[in-house]
């Protein structure tokens, strides 16, 4: 009889939960009791809103615990794994009875994810125990052509899952018929999304996928040399790419002449960026790879024809590279059944905001937005109203809960102003402000600018200075159609991606939500109550007891009042600091 596993989730959101001490308890428990389990670890599987997780894997089958901190860990071995009796309330998946969380899995395809949490991502073994490596090894053994392995990566129907979304199978083709002595294939892991955490969780969770797709479009397009670009903010993801860099290298899946494929000479290595958002767009990448400024170049001539050094070059995303294997493996029809007509597969998500279940969801294209947020996501949290939800990053756009039932389609999606984009769904509620969120992303956005074309830097700029007028009662009448006339400005002149899909935000929230313009620049209120410079505090005198305690603790001395009295608010006085609102036993303090 096998021993009894225990394995713990060591993905950055799992430590940052308290995982690695949980772990570090689990193996203290083990040494000093003489225990007899096998104690190992993988990454995330997506339950960030359940980290730390641990893994029990017995003779009886698969229980995963949520929220294992050290005590809990202690009481799970001493009932599970000594006496044999699974602590069945803090079970959160297991395929032997119902748990709270078993909706979170429900309507998930898992593809690109498909070894995250299930493998140890330190270990080439692993990865190979679970089909890893076989499909290019099925290319070596079944002597597959170039044109044979881009043809079904065409018949697969994949796009790229970067943003732009365009068929990787194409970019492949454009690269491979580009000829030169040397190319060059690259890995776009430079995630700078707000909200997003898809590349990260993949590269930690399941290098060697990355790797085996960035060596299959190697061997199509005929790339001598990979580099993945990643930003120095993943160390962990850094570290385990370096681990399993060295381990395919010892395993001759890097090399010379790859698996006796006849001059298929390829090695990977990578580059650390500095984090800056405008690397994401391709152009930009290169010249941050060959040590320059990341700031974008004139197109054409396109990557393709001419990237890194002058060189043919293909980039994809982490993503896009991790469904490569699969694909292969699988065939072209196994992956394009899931999806619709024009996008096909899978998509990965990062839950995030005003949501129960914040994490790393991969569904099949064609699922509606309602279904991700509501089924697996598990709704909004405290009872709110589901207002919004950003798609596409600082690039995307707010879809309004009427158009909840969009499906997840490249089309569907761009029909309504925003853009899949890398997968990041930031979620709101009835208490965000659809102004001062697009002077969020927007603020995102200028500061990230290059700098290099005059639309994105000046334009940008003019109209943030307009979002904060705006939010702080100072709008005008004419500054609506000011944000607009900006926005297509710099939409139709901007340089790259960033600078054109900047404004997407402030547009989309004016298409949708432009009452809330109106009543910040008309009314100088916040619907939302969101804004500070907006919100007036007053005690209501019917509540108001005279406990003191909103004066005692008011830091400008604004509220007076006897003990036992009503009390009163100076508003030329008050800093709108909200300290009264939130300390008040009697709801005796009105926020309008």
């Amino acid at each position: 009889m096998e021993k009894t596993k225990v394995i713990v989730g060591l993905g950055s959101c799992g430590i940052a939960a308290g995982a690695f001490k949980t772990y570090q308890k689990l193996e203290a428990l083990k040494t000093a009791d003489k225990l007899d389990f096998e104690l190992g670890k993988t990454s995330c599987i997506g339950m960030c809103f359940r980290e730390p997780l641990v893994e029990i894997i017995d003779a009886t089958g698969s229980y995963i615990y949520g929220n294992v901190d050290e005590k809990r860990a202690l009481e799970i071995i001493e009932k599970h794994v000594v006496k044999q009796e699974p602590v069945k309330e803090y079970v959160v998946k297991t395929a032997l009875f119902d748990t709270v969380d078993n909706k979170f899995f429900d309507d998930q395809v898992k593809i690109a994810l498909r070894h995250c949490g299930m493998i140890d991502p330190e270990s080439i073994e692993d990865y190979e125990s679970q089909l890893g490596y076989a499909s290019i090894r099925k290319i070596a053994k079944e002597k597959i052509s170039y044109e044979d392995v881009i043809q079904c990566i065409l018949d697969s129907g994949l796009r790229g899952r970067g943003g732009g979304g365009f068929s990787t199978g194409m970019k492949w083709r454009f690269a491979r018929n580009n000829k030169s002595d040397e190319k060059f294939i690259i890995c776009n892991a430079d995630e700078g999304d707000p909200g997003a955490f898809m590349d990260r969780s993949l590269l930690e969770g399941d290098p060697h996928a990355v790797l085996e797709g960035m060596i299959i479009g190697a061997y199509a397009i005929g790339a001598t040399d990979g580099v993945i670009y990643c930003r120095a903010e993943y160390p962990l993801a850094i570290k385990r790419l370096n681990i399993a860099i060295d381990q395919a290298r010892e395993k001759a899946y890097l090399g010379k002449n790859i698996l006796g494929i006849k001059d298929f000479n390829f090695d990977i290595h990578i580059k650390e960026g500095a984090g800056a958002f405008v690397c994401g767009e391709e152009t930009a990448l290169i010249a941050s790879v060959e040590g320059e400024r990341g700031m974008p170049r004139k197109r054409p001539p396109f990557p393709a024809e001419s990237g890194l050094w002058r060189k043919p070059t293909n980039i994809n995303n982490v993503e896009t590279f991790a469904n490569i294997p699969w694909i292969i493996y699988n065939g072209a029809a196994a992956y394009s059944k899931y999806g619709t007509e024009k996008s096909k597969g899978t998509k990965v998500f990062a839950l995030a905001g005003k949501i129960n279940h914040s994490g790393l969801v991969e569904v099949p294209m064609g699922i509606t937005i309602r279904d991700i947020i509501f089924k697996l996501g598990g709704g909004i949290p405290n009872g709110k109203k589901f207002k919004a939800v950003q798609l596409g990053g600082p690039s995307g756009g707010c879809i309004p809960e009427f158009l909840a039932d969009t499906i997840v389609d490249y089309d569907s999606v761009n029909a309504t102003g925003a853009i899949m984009g890398s997968g990041g769904m930031v979620v709101m509620d009835e208490t965000t402000c659809m102004v001062d969120i697009a002077k969020f992303f927007l603020n995102f956005t200028q500061e990230e600018s290059c700098g290099k074309c005059t639309f994105c830097r000046i334009g940008t700029k003019r109209m943030l200075e307009i979002l904060n007028r705006i939010t702080e009662g100072k709008g005008e009448e004419s500054d609506i159609a000011k944000l607009e006339e900006l926005a297509v400005q710099i939409k139709d002149n901007s340089l790259c991606g960033l600078g054109q899909t900047a404004p997407n935000p402030v547009l989309t929230t004016l298409k949708y939500f432009r009452d809330e313009y109106e009543a910040h620049i008309f009314a100088k209120k916040c619907p939302a109550k969101a804004c500070k410079a907006l919100l007036t505090y007053e005690i209501i005198e019917d509540k108001c007891t005279g406990c003191t305690i909103c004066a005692v603790k008011c830091p400008v001395k604004a509220i007076t009042g006897e003990k036992k009295k009503v009390h009163f608010i100076h508003q030329e006085m008050c800093i709108k600091c909200g300290d009264c609102y939130a300390r008040c036993k009697f709801d005796a303090i009105s926020l309008q």
